[in-house]
């Protein structure tokens, strides 16, 4: 089944791409395990295995991370995703994914002025007082122009690629194959769950290229941030303190759609040109205290935040502002989510291992194989903070460690909170570059506080109530259906119970080609054998001056025998590989 998904035409040239690089990089072996050599092989296309690899010297997350660049915007995007995953990839693995970056030769403007003409509903030219087809950047999934309104505005327009959505579309279906044979066929690669970790990466990636929904982010967002004062005494003096410190830019959704998106342009510093913020005359503590505090607002207060907060989606702006760009990539936290990781954090703070080891059992659920083990490794690891100020806790530090520790025990975050943890690693790195001696668990622990005692206000007590009132009544409501329900299934024969076991389903696939062969094998033996018979009847019709019956029966039982021959080839060259 998977090889014949595989040999879809629409797909097998990319296939083809994807599996000579896999090869060059040295990863031949990945090729043939998971069938793709001999689909390609069988559709006419031929691989070259002895054509490895200059870079075989190079460390495997080294190659991983070239084979990744050189097959395009999906795979790019997917070691960039990757770099989120800290409970499943080694430090040195997550910084290689850290290095993919999302850049490409400009599409020509010719190619581009089509589509964005169809999409603007007129050529650009027309619609803007200025339009430079020189880009501001090129990435792998779309390409940046600068444009000027009527107004005098300055724009941003993001244009899709043209016809990048069929290419990611067949890679996706390739990863999905590939996550299915990998979660079938290894048990060690099966509790990372394979077939999740796509299943998002995938949603994540058909959001990206939708551009309205990017924009759709931005604007709710925006709207988070649109009674947000900082304030402390050290901004308070600055000239410009009366303007947001906080900006997002504006989404003009006059001509903004799926593949086009006209945003306005921030002119400001990028994040990582820090030699140009002390230039400017910026102050590098408050734009590390303020950039902490927007975040952890995100995070914390909105559960709704930028997911990718690395510096080149920061801007620096006078009097101390930040603007932060492209939501490309947002995580979401439920309630229950921002509870459990306020609870956490308070509990790396203050050196509570009870209060951190409830927050992994809730996260890792009943993965756990052992709970004690992994209780000890927790006690031990905060002890070693015990009596260490508050100034000198490197709160990343400790996240990585203590996804580090799960990850020994062969356990994986949520996603949702794998994406957190990596945007708060991010997030004290950037304040380090800025501040030395930024302290993010200062910055957090009174907005931890205010937000866990928000949680057992009366107002908030008596809304919880309220709804897990409304939810049991609901509940209580429909269980007389719902056994009425199971009831008479359970009388018509109906309940079913099903148990799927993969290997027990493989073994069941090869007895059935086993039975199926020895089924051949005798029809072909009684067909020899009544043949034979009937060749020494006389009589009856004649071929050549042979019975034409017997031969008939001679000619199936030849086709018979070359099926069966073949059969048992294939079936233990596959047994091989």
């Amino acid at each position: 089944m998977l090889l014949q998904a595989l040999m879809a035409v629409r797909d097998l040239s990319r296939l083809h791409d994807i599996a000579a690089i896999l090869i060059r990089y040295g990863f031949g072996d990945v090729v043939a395990r998971t069938g793709l050599s001999r689909a390609l092989e069988r559709a006419g296309r031929i691989l070259h295995p002895d054509k490895a690899t200059h870079t075989a010297h190079l460390p495997a997350s080294t190659r991983v991370r070239c084979a990744l660049e050189e097959m395009g915007p999906t795979f790019i995007k997917l070691g960039q995703l990757l770099a989120t995953r800290v409970d499943l990839f080694d430090p040195e693995w997550i910084a290689e994914f850290g290095k993919l970056q999302d850049s490409a030769p400009p599409v020509p403007y010719t190619d581009i002025r089509a589509q964005l003409t169809e999409d603007l509903g007129a050529p650009p030219e027309e619609l803007f007082a200025s339009f430079n087809p020189e880009p501001l950047a090129a990435a792998s999934i779309a390409q940046v122009y600068l444009a000027c309104l009527d107004d005098g505005s300055k724009v941003v327009v993001k244009v899709r690629r043209p016809g990048i959505r069929p290419v990611i579309e067949a890679d996706l279906r390739w990863l999905m194959r590939l996550a299915e044979l990998a979660e079938g066929e290894s048990p060690d690669l099966k509790i990372f769950r394979p077939k999740e970790v796509v299943r998002q990466f995938a949603q994540s990636l058909r959001r990206e290229l939708d551009f309205a929904v990017e924009c759709r982010n931005a604007e709710r967002i925006a709207q988070n941030f649109a009674d947000f004062s900082d304030l402390p005494s050290a901004i308070a003096s600055d000239a410009l303190h009366s303007l947001p410190p906080v900006i997002i830019p504006r989404v003009y959704w006059q001509w903004t759609g799926e593949r086009v998106c006209v945003q306005e342009y921030i002119a400001g510093i990028a994040g990582r040109k820090l030699h140009e913020v002390d230039k400017a005359g910026l102050d590098r503590k408050i734009l590390a205290k303020r950039g902490a505090q927007a975040v952890l607002k995100m995070i914390v207060e909105d559960g709704f935040f930028h997911a990718d907060p690395h510096p080149g989606n920061v801007f620096y702006l006078q009097g101390n502002r930040i603007a932060f760009i492209d939501f490309g990539m947002v995580g979401r936290l439920t309630e229950e989510r921002r509870e459990q990781l306020i609870r956490l954090l308070l509990g790396l703070v203050q050196h509570d291992p009870r209060r951190v080891l409830e927050v992994m059992l809730d996260w890792t659920g009943d993965g756990v194989q052992d709970e004690a083990g992994l209780t000890l490794e927790i006690q031990i690891f905060l002890d070693q903070y015990h009596g260490v100020p508050l100034k000198q806790l490197r709160l990343g530090g400790m996240l990585s460690d203590l996804v580090a520790i799960l990850r020994q025990h062969k356990l994986m975050l949520p996603a949702d909170m794998a994406l957190l943890v990596k945007a708060f690693i991010s997030l004290e790195g950037m304040g380090r570059e800025l501040d030395p001696d930024f302290d993010i668990a200062s910055e957090a622990m009174p907005m931890l506080e205010k937000s866990l005692r928000a949680r057992y206000t009366p107002a908030a007590l008596i809304k919880r109530g309220t709804r897990a009132m409304a939810e049991a009544f609901t509940l209580l409501a429909t269980l007389p259906h719902d056994l009425s329900r199971l009831l008479r299934a359970a009388r018509r024969g109906k309940l079913e119970v099903h148990i799927e076991v993969n290997h027990l389903k493989h073994v069941g696939n090869q007895l059935d080609g086993a039975v199926n062969r020895l089924a051949v094998g005798i029809v072909v033996a009684a067909l020899i054998v009544g043949s034979s018979i009937v060749m020494t009847i006389q009589g009856g019709p004649r071929l050549f001056g042979i019975p034409f019956f017997g031969l008939t029966g001679f000619i199936c039982a030849g086709i018979g025998s070359l099926w069966l021959l073949l059969a048992i080839w294939q079936s233990s060259r596959a047994d091989r590989e």
